[in-house]
């Protein structure tokens, strides 16, 4: 892949913008809004969860997405930084839905995010007429204030409720699904192109009960903008991640990248080019009851139309003539 460029300061801070705004929310509001408790400004967080009670179903019935959310400037900036494309092939109709996976997972998928969350690569204009979801675990929803931020840019639940309302409720829906999840992460350094796929069929009969058509995508460079450190499977801090994702729903990576400074480690992502490419999408027929032999059909179809997706841009976008994509 390209090597990485030192980007500068202002865009290193709007970068870690992101992840900081998370820690902001979960660690300043939410201990803020207890302490209001017992104030004389209780009022306030007793009013907010008595909303959030009400509200309690809303990520899994569409959301409620912001288009100032996601026409902010600050992702203008974290898009310049690597810097982030989205390439299109095909043009999808509004007339359908789509179930887009979304390969391969990255450390912070940091390309599925500016793409399909944001505005920053214009996907409106790349794609008018489609409705971009993001889908991610279901207990970021159970957070205050978290499911508010995550709401406004259009990321939706990955439960089964919250994909089947997208897919019945009108057309012109598209939503995305790392499919290879956390997994995928943990196994996440540069120069790799091995997604966990081959069992992951759970996309594909949620399609065909709604008749939706799968659309493949692969990120070129996701990998690349971290470095990770990988423990062997026997052990103990590979233990201790496993044990980790069984209680939060997700692995506790130890990765590395640049720092402010030229030639220094740190917990900035390298700046290398990131390209989703979006592929041509697959037509399946709807069936309220799909069996297995038509799910192992199309599933077989969606794998080779990865491969097809990959093989035919993996030149254009850093990798050799020689590279392989491998399921597992």
């Amino acid at each position: 892949m390209a090597h990485s460029k030192q980007p500068s300061h202002f865009q290193s801070l709007m970068l870690l913008q992101w992840p900081l705004s998370y820690l902001a929310i979960f660690w300043i509001l939410q201990p803020l809004f207890v302490y209001l408790l017992f104030t004389s400004l209780w009022p306030l967080p007793v009013l907010y969860f008595a909303w959030l009670f009400l509200d309690w179903k809303t990520p899994e019935r569409g959301g409620r997405r912001s288009a100032w959310v996601r026409n902010w400037c600050v992702w203008t900036h974290i898009r310049d930084y690597f810097p982030i494309m989205i390439l299109k092939t095909k043009d999808l109709s509004p007339e359908h839905n789509y179930l887009m996976g979304v390969h391969p997972h990255g450390l912070l998928t940091f390309g599925a995010f500016c793409n399909f969350c944001t505005e920053a690569t214009g996907f409106s204009k790349t794609f008018p007429g489609i409705t971009s979801h993001l889908a991610t675990l279901s207990w970021f929803f159970k957070i205050p204030f978290v499911r508010e931020y995550l709401m406004a840019k259009g990321v939706c639940s990955v439960s089964q409720p919250a994909i089947d309302y997208l897919l019945s409720h009108g057309t012109g829906n598209l939503v995305g699904i790392v499919v290879g999840g956390v997994g995928e992460a943990l196994q996440s350094v540069p120069n790799t192109t091995t997604l966990i796929l081959q069992k992951r069929k759970g996309f594909v009969r949620t399609a065909l009960q709604h008749g939706a058509h799968l659309v493949p995508t692969f990120t070129f460079g996701e990998t690349e903008v971290y470095d990770q450190v990988l423990f062997h499977k026997d052990s103990r801090m590979y233990k201790f991640q496993s044990c980790f994702r069984r209680i939060f729903g997700f692995y506790c990576c130890v990765f590395y990248g640049q720092s402010f400074c030229q030639g220094s480690t740190g917990l900035l992502p390298y700046s290398r080019p990131i390209v989703t490419v979006v592929g041509e999408p697959l037509p399946l027929p709807q069936m309220e009851k799909p069996s297995q032999e038509m799910v192992d059909k199309y599933h077989a179809l969606y794998m080779d139309a990865l491969h097809k997706l990959f093989d035919q841009h993996k030149t254009h976008y850093g990798c050799s003539e020689t590279q392989k994509l491998f399921f597992l």
